[in-house]
C-alpha cells in the first residue's frame, strides 16, 4: 500500500521560507566568490571556502525547511542525525569543488561546465542523501525519469550561478542571479520530491502517527547553519570591496626568453 504524501502540510509557509534561505545562501556565496576573484591568488582560498559553506548551508537549510512540511499519512517520520549532517558535509564539499575551480581557473566554458556539473550533482546528492536519512516504517522508491530531471535542473542552476558569479556586472544583477538560483534549487527539491513514492509497511499502518512532528525534530538541527548564514552576511556586508568590485582575471603572460628588445 502506498502512503499519501503531503509536501505542503503548512501551506506555502515552508516553500517560501525555504526559497528565502536558498536565495540568501546563493547571494552570500556568489558575493564571496566575486570577492575572491578580485583578490590575489594567495588570498582567494578563504573567501572561496566561505562562499562554498554559504551556498552549501543555504541549499541544505532550504531542503530541511521544506521537509518540515513533508508528512506521510499514518506514518511517523524521524531523522538519522548522522546522515542528516553528512548531507550538509557533502553539499559544502562538492559546492566547494565547483567554486574553487572557477576561483582559480577562470571563466572559460570548459571550466564553468565542469564546475557546474560537479556542483549540480553535489546538490542532488545532498538532496537524496538527506532523504535517505529519514526514518519511517516504509520503503521509499523514486521515478527514475523525474530523478534525472531534478539532477538536470540542479546542474543547470549551478552552472548559471557560477557563470553569474564571474560574468554578471553590478550588485543588483548579481542579486537577481541569486534569486534565479533560489528558484532553480527549490524547483530541484520539489521535482525530486515529486519522484517519491512511499510504500507503507503493515506495522507502520497499524502504528499510526505519534511523537514529535517533523518541524519539531528539524528545527533544532537547523539553528547552526542559519546562525552561520547570518554571520556570513555580516562579514560580507562589512567588506565593501566584496560588494562593489567586479570580477577580473589576471592575464596569463607567456614566459620571456632572454632580454626584451629596447
Amino acid at each position: 500500500m502506498y502512503g499519501t504524501v503531503d509536501g505542503f502540510t503548512y501551506g506555502w509557509i515552508t516553500p517560501v521560507v525555504a526559497y528565502t534561505m536558498a536565495c540568501l545562501g546563493a547571494a552570500l556565496g556568489l558575493r564571496c566568490t566575486v570577492r575572491a576573484i578580485v583578490m590575489e591568488r594567495s588570498r582567494r582560498a578563504g573567501w572561496l571556502a566561505l562562499g562554498a559553506i554559504s551556498i552549501g548551508s543555504g541549499i541544505w537549510t532550504m531542503h530541511f525547511i521544506a521537509m518540515m512540511g513533508f508528512t506521510v499519512d499514518q506514518v511517523e517520520i524521524n531523522y538519522d542525525k548522522s546522515i542528516t549532517f553528512a548531507s550538509l558535509a557533502v553539499a559544502i564539499a562538492v559546492v566547494g569543488a565547483g567554486v574553487f575551480l572557477v576561483g582559480f581557473f577562470g571563466r572559460g566554458a570548459p571550466v564553468l561546465l565542469a564546475a557546474g556539473v560537479i556542483t549540480g550533482v553535489g546538490v542532488a546528492a545532498m538532496h537524496y542523501l538527506g532523504m535517505a536519512g529519514m526514518k519511517l516504517d516504509a520503503d521509499l522508491a523514486y521515478n527514475s525519469s523525474t530523478v534525472y530531471l531534478s539532477i538536470g535542473i540542479a546542474v543547470a542552476a549551478a552552472t548559471a550561478a557560477l557563470w553569474a558569479a564571474v560574468s554578471v556586472k553590478g550588485f543588483v544583477a548579481s542579486l537577481g542571479a541569486s534569486l534565479i538560483m533560489g528558484v532553480a534549487v527549490t524547483g530541484m527539491h520539489y521535482t525530486g520530491m515529486a519522484a517519491l513514492r512511499v510504500h507503507l509497511h503493515d506495522s507502520g499502518i497499524a502504528g499510526g502517527l505519534g511523537g514529535a512532528s517533523p518541524a519539531a525534530i528539524l528545527a533544532p538541527v537547523l539553528i547552526g547553519p542559519v546562525v552561520f548564514l547570518f554571520l556570513a552576511g555580516v562579514v560580507v556586508a562589512l567588506d565593501p570591496p566584496g560588494v562593489v568590485q567586479q570580477p577580473r582575471y589576471e592575464p596569463v603572460r607567456a614566459p620571456s626568453h632572454g632580454r626584451r628588445p629596447r
